[in-house]
């Protein structure tokens, strides 16, 4: 069993900034996906950001590209999302995901959230205007 804890989430004007970070009790440095959902009141839950760690594979959702990076800190066993330029439509609860192996020897689903295994208990995100 795989535990993911995360943290960073919290309130902030639209605009503004904030950092999510998530840490794997089981993490490699190469091969393992890892992505970030969200989930609003009254929508399905949705991938926004996935990373096949140690490789090239990048996944965003077209409505936060160039606004949210994912990236990984292997010293940290930790995948972090920086969100900037923050509007009230990202509020959300959101969730780090950790999946199957992936790169050359594995599966890569991306921002498909039907090959996430392990997922963490998820952090509010409220953007105000």
């Amino acid at each position: 069993q795989v535990q993911l804890v995360e943290s960073g989430g919290g309130s902030v004007q639209a605009g503004g900034s904030l950092r999510l970070s998530c840490v794997a009790s089981r993490y490699t440095s190469s091969g393992t996906s890892m992505a970030w959902f969200r989930q609003a009141p009254g929508k399905e839950r949705e991938g926004v950001a996935a990373i096949c760690t140690g490789g090239s594979n990048k996944d965003y959702a077209d409505s936060v590209k160039a606004r949210f990076t994912i990236s990984q800190d292997n010293a940290k066993n930790t995948v972090s999302l920086q969100m900037n330029s923050l509007k009230p439509e990202d509020t959300a609860m959101y969730y780090c995901a950790q999946g199957p192996r992936c790169g050359p020897w594995g599966v890569w689903y991306g921002l498909s959230e039907h090959g996430y295994l392990y997922w963490s208990q998820g952090t509010q995100v409220t953007v105000s205007s």
